[in-house]
């Protein structure tokens, strides 16, 4: 597998063939287990779990394809998911007509962001949508002149455009940070450590909650998530991320600390679309992957642990 994959990525480190190859190992590995569970007992409901699994392979293969390829095709690739993504939330979010030209401006936002993050810009890309395009989108929406639920529009469409657009875009940010002497992974290492722990997280917390699940924490949120499940996947994703730690140039204590806040992050990120869906009576956020929802329903924690990553991993390192 090492070998092989030396040859498709020649420039990647080997800490990065490294885990890239036990990715795809432990998806293989989930994979044969769901099949022979199938079939040798039919009755067995693994659907959820199968349905996790196919995800995983989608987000792995668009991860990993894009971002490891090309850094000129991870830009564009990130942007594309925070485009779907925006669409996806503004289609479910019950918009006016007359908003139509404030959320072609919050698109036309989606490309400066991103361009803003591959110029390495950190003054203006950390201000741009949280100041700029919130001082502006609500006069674009006042000049319109119907002022019939504007409240309302004014803070959904920045709250979509937080979520989907600023969060996701400190995925392509990471690519963008300088080199560290003695840290040969870089961007790439932190992208990678931050998708796998985020969505190791989902896994463990749902496996945990499965196995051992008594206490709920919020019922009437989202009734299959407990307390047994939410500290049995803080703690895996904490082991898990010490063990990956050389993807990133943080110390071991750092390490612990940034992969305990990712799990918290992930778990927030969750409940709170989790809430969302509750409010509007759907279960997923889109169809824009067959049989699996939408892009959003599979990258909504990363709106939440994306930010947090970076801003820890800047503050403690760069």
């Amino acid at each position: 597998m090492k070998n092989l994959l030396d040859k498709i990525f020649p420039t990647l480190s080997d800490e990065l063939i490294i885990v890239i190859s036990l990715i795809i190992g432990l998806l293989v590995t989930a994979s044969l287990i769901l099949f022979l569970v199938k079939k040798i007992s039919p009755k067995t409901n693994i659907s959820e779990l199968a349905a996790r699994t196919r995800s995983w392979w989608i987000m792995a293969g668009m991860f990993i394809g894009a971002v490891f390829i090309s850094y000129n095709i991870s830009y564009f690739f990130l942007a594309f998911l925070s485009f779907i993504a925006f669409r996806e939330l503004y289609s479910v979010l019950g918009f006016r007509e007359a908003d139509r030209g404030a959320l072609f401006w919050g698109i036309l936002s989606i490309p400066i962001q991103y361009y803003l993050a591959y110029l390495a810009w950190y003054g203006a890309f950390i201000i741009f949508i949280p100041v700029v395009m919130f001082l502006v989108l609500p006069l674009r929406l006042v000049l319109k002149g119907d002022t019939h639920g504007i409240t309302k529009s004014m803070a959904l469409l920045q709250w979509i455009l937080m979520l989907s657009v600023f969060g996701i875009s400190h995925l392509a940010y990471l690519l963008s940070l300088p080199e560290l002497p003695g840290f040969s992974s870089g961007g790439r290492g932190l992208l990678l450590f931050l998708v796998f722990l985020t969505e190791i997280n989902d896994i463990m917390q749902f496996i945990w909650g499965k196995l051992l699940g008594r206490h709920k924490i919020l019922p009437k949120v989202s009734p299959n998530k407990t307390w047994e499940g939410f500290l049995g996947g803080v703690i895996s994703t904490t082991a898990i991320g010490y063990f990956l730690g050389f993807l990133t140039p943080l110390s071991a204590p750092n390490v612990i600390l940034v992969s305990a806040l990712l799990a918290i992050a992930g778990f927030s990120g969750d409940v709170v679309i989790s809430a969302i869906k509750r409010d509007k009576g759907i279960k997923d956020m889109g169809n824009s992957i067959p049989g699996h929802g939408g892009v959003f329903d599979r990258i909504d924690s990363l709106s939440y642990t994306a930010p947090v990553f970076f801003h820890l991993v800047y503050y403690i390192a760069y």
